[in-house]
C-alpha cells in the first residue's frame, strides 16, 4: 500500500507551534555537492571516503549545498558561518577539487574561529530540498528553491537536512540567522524581502539558529510583546535551565520558559514509529527594573 502520511499536514493539523525548533548549532559548514543525497547525505554521499571521514568528526555542523537544478561548479564552493546571539559572520573559497577540505583546518570552524576565507558580504538562502531524509522537504522544498532561484540566483542553495521537516517548506538564512518553516514560494519571495528590509518575520519563525531552544521562544516572543521586529533589535543574553535574559531596545527583560513533551504522533515521512515533540511555552516575561 501506497503510504500517503505527510507530516507537514500532520503537524499542522495537530496546531504543533514552530518557534523553538532552529538548529542550536552555532558553526557551520557548507560544502558544495551536486550528487545524490542519500538520507544520511554527508555519510551516504559519494564524497571520498577520506573526505567524509573528515567531515563527520567535525563540531560544526556540515550542510551540503547544490545549485537548483543540479548545476555546479566549476570548482567546489564552500562557507563557513559563524553566529554569535548579536553578530553572523560568514566567509567563503572556491577549492578546485573537494579533497582540497583536507588540507584546511577545519577545526577552528567548530571552534567558532575562522578560516582566513573571503569575507561574504552577500545573503544565502539555504531551502532544504532533501527527500530521501523526508517527502516533504522535496515536494515542498523544491518550488520554494525554484521561486527563490529565479529572484536571487547567486544567494540561494539547496540544502541537506535542516531538520523540522514536519515544518517544511523550512529555510535557514544567513546572516540573519533566522531559520523559517512552513513557506511556499510565494511567503519565501516576502519573507525573504521582509528579512532584506531589516526586519523579523515572525509569523514564520521557527527561532535564531545559535542558542536554545528556550531562548529562541522567549526571543520571538518579546519581539511579539514589544514590536522590536528590527533585526537585532532584541537579543538573547544568557538562559538557564528556561529562565532566558534578553536585551529588548536598550531595556533587559527575563522570561520564564516551560518545556512539556507533546502526545506521541508520527513526526517524519520517513519515520512509521510515534515520539513526543518538545513544546516550550513562555509562562512569564516582562522587565527587569
Amino acid at each position: 500500500m501506497t503510504d500517503t502520511f505527510r507530516c507537514t499536514a500532520a503537524a499542522s493539523l495537530a496546531g504543533e507551534p514552530m518557534v523553538g525548533t532552529a538548529p542550536e548549532d552555532a558553526s557551520y559548514l557548507l560544502v558544495e555537492y551536486a550528487g545524490a543525497w542519500g538520507r544520511k547525505a554527508l555519510a551516504e554521499s559519494r564524497l571520498p571516503e577520506e573526505v567524509r571521514e573528515r567531515l563527520g568528526g567535525l563540531d560544526a555542523r556540515v550542510l551540503l549545498i547544490r545549485r537548483h537544478g543540479g548545476l555546479s561548479g566549476p570548482g567546489v564552493r564552500i562557507f563557513t558561518v559563524q553566529v554569535t546571539p548579536q553578530d553572523c559572520t560568514i566567509e567563503t573559497g572556491l577549492l578546485r577539487e573537494v579533497t582540497d577540505l583536507l588540507h584546511l583546518d577545519l577545526d577552528r570552524v567548530g571552534a567558532g574561529e575562522h578560516l582566513g576565507l573571503t569575507t561574504y558580504e552577500h545573503d544565502l538562502h539555504l531551502v532544504c530540498t532533501n527527500g530521501s531524509r523526508d517527502l516533504c522537504c522535496a515536494e515542498l522544498g523544491r518550488p520554494v528553491a525554484a521561486a527563490l532561484s529565479a529572484r536571487w540566483p547567486e544567494e540561494t542553495w539547496e540544502v541537506t537536512h535542516l531538520g523540522g521537516h514536519r515544518f517544511a517548506s523550512t529555510m535557514l538564512h544567513f546572516p540573519s540567522a533566522l531559520c523559517l518553516g512552513r513557506l511556499d514560494a510565494e511567503t519565501a519571495e516576502l519573507t525573504v524581502e521582509e528579512i532584506q528590509a531589516g526586519r523579523h518575520p515572525v509569523g514564520f519563525s521557527r527561532g535564531r539558529v545559535g542558542v536554545s531552544e528556550p531562548a529562541q521562544v522567549a526571543q520571538v516572543h518579546v519581539v511579539e510583546q514589544t514590536a522590536l521586529d528590527t533585526l537585532g533589535a532584541v537579543t538573547v543574553l544568557e538562559e538557564e535551565r528556561g529562565v532566558v535574559r534578553l536585551s529588548a531596545g536598550g531595556r533587559e527583560w527575563q522570561a520564564a520558559v516551560r518545556t512539556t513533551k507533546s502526545d506521541p504522533r508520527r513526526q517524519s515521512c520517513g519515520e512509521t514509529f510515534e515520539k513526543p515533540a518538545r513544546i516550550h511555552t513562555v509562562v512569564a516575561a516582562g522587565i527587569v527594573e
